[in-house]
C-alpha cells in the first residue's frame, strides 16, 4: 500500500477524539483494515506534513444486524489513534473560534 489516501479513509470526529486531541495531542482516523502501524504513520506524515510520535490501532468486528426477516452484518473496520510530537498539530482539524 503506497497511496496514503487508500490507507487513511476518514477522520473520526467524536467527543472522545476531541478529548484525546486536547489532552494528548492525538487524532483519530478510520483506516484500511489491512494497513499496519508503519504504513499509517507514513501516510499521516505525508498527507499532513507532521511528525508522528506513536500510533495505536483498534480492530472492530462487524455486528450482526437484522431488519424484519432479513439478517446481515455490518462491515468490520479499523481505528487508528495517531499521537503527534510536541508542538505539532494538523491544521485542517483545528476549530476556529
Amino acid at each position: 500500500m503506497k497511496n496514503p489516501r487508500k490507507i487513511i479513509i476518514q477522520p473520526l470526529i467524536t467527543e472522545k477524539g476531541t478529548h484525546i486531541r486536547a489532552d494528548a495531542n492525538g487524532y483519530v482516523f478510520k483506516v484500511n483494515k489491512n494497513a499496519n502501524k508503519i504504513e499509517i504513520k507514513n501516510a499521516i506524515e505525508e498527507l499532513f506534513d507532521v511528525d508522528v510520535r506513536k500510533v495505536n490501532t483498534i480492530n472492530y468486528k462487524g455486528k450482526p444486524k437484522s431488519l424484519g426477516r432479513f439478517t446481515g452484518k455490518r462491515a468490520s473496520w479499523k481505528k487508528a489513534l495517531v499521537f503527534l510530537s510536541e508542538g505539532q498539530s494538523i491544521k485542517e482539524f483545528d476549530v476556529v473560534q
